[in-house]
């Protein structure tokens, strides 16, 4: 109990660091949820065994917490006001850098449009979106 409470109070501290600020990107969020809630696991599944129910519930429902919000994906960027995409937007939908050449903001449209391809389970209206950031940064 005495690491999960040391665990704790680094996270606090990590996140009081940050000032309001996302200290961890998501990439780092969901990578260390992830192994935060084995670990919640593992120590429930310990404490099962030696007896210790109370705590053992306690870490198998923070372990819960901990892989839902793992999965969760966040909400979309808002759309333009002006009804055309800018620039930043279009970057921020492929994950390129303000000096990536055509041939970069090529290689992550199809990377992105492998995995949300409609004809392999994405949806049309996220295909439709990075079509169109695409062609905002190679077409201007």
């Amino acid at each position: 109990m005495l690491y999960l409470a040391l665990g704790a109070a680094a996270l606090a501290l990590l996140l009081a660091a940050g000032r309001g600020k996302p200290v961890l990107k998501r990439r780092e969020w969901r990578f260390l949820s992830g192994a935060f809630a084995v670990a919640a696991f593992a120590a429930a599944a310990w404490l099962s065994v030696t007896g210790r129910w109370g705590s053992a519930i306690v870490l198998v429902v923070v372990g819960l917490g901990l892989a839902v919000s793992t999965r969760r994906t966040g909400a979309a960027p808002p759309p333009s006001a002006r009804g055309r995409m800018s620039v930043e937007e279009a970057r921020g939908i492929l994950g390129v850098s303000a000096d990536a050449t055509a041939e970069e903001i090529q290689t992550a449209y199809m990377r992105l449009m492998r995995s949300v391809h409609p004809d392999k389970g994405g949806t049309s209206g996220l295909a439709a979106q990075l079509n169109a950031a695409r062609d905002r940064l190679l077409k201007g």
